[in-house]
């Protein structure tokens, strides 16, 4: 399509960039991200490694940090297959990002659960400050969930249309 000069004044059809052009552009910084997170993925993973062979004792203090390190690089991998179906599809799927917001509070609840059991001397204002932050991502977890359902079953249902 050949674009006329600003002169002429564009009518609503007509743009100055042309949108093949913004297509690739947007294709290769998606290409980008994902490979970077990908390469951000594989560093996490080994730092994970590295972390849980050193971790000294690994009970119960290595394995609460492993857990919480593997559930970073899975919503670290979960934001990479997002951004790999945005590349494929053209499109952001809610459900990505749900499930995304699920891992990371689950992840959250873990981390100040244990906490909790780890912690010597907790005071009361800590402790009432800990349930609190465990209750509040419990009730985002299952808005999320709940949130999850509908899209799906919203989709369950225009599919049957």
């Amino acid at each position: 399509m050949k674009y006329k000069s600003v002169k002429g004044l564009l009518t609503k059809d007509e743009s100055l960039i042309p949108v093949t052009f913004i297509d690739k552009l947007e294709d290769v910084l998606h290409g980008f991200l994902g490979i970077v997170l990908f390469v951000i993925s594989v560093l996490a993973a080994g730092y994970t490694l590295q972390r849980l062979i050193e971790t000294r004792p690994f009970f119960p203090l290595g394995m609460i940090q492993g857990i919480n390190d593997i559930l970073f690089v899975v919503i670290i991998l979960e934001i990479m297959r997002t951004v790999i179906v945005r590349f494929t599809d053209g499109i952001f799927q809610l459900d990505n990002f749900l499930i995304i917001g699920v891992i990371a509070a689950v992840r959250h609840i873990l981390t100040v659960g244990a906490s909790l059991t780890m912690e010597k001397t907790k005071t009361t204002e800590y402790f009432n400050r800990a349930l609190m932050e465990m209750g509040v991502n419990t009730g985002i977890v299952l808005a999320l969930v709940f949130a999850l359902f509908l899209a799906r079953a919203a989709r369950a249902k225009n599919t049957t249309k």
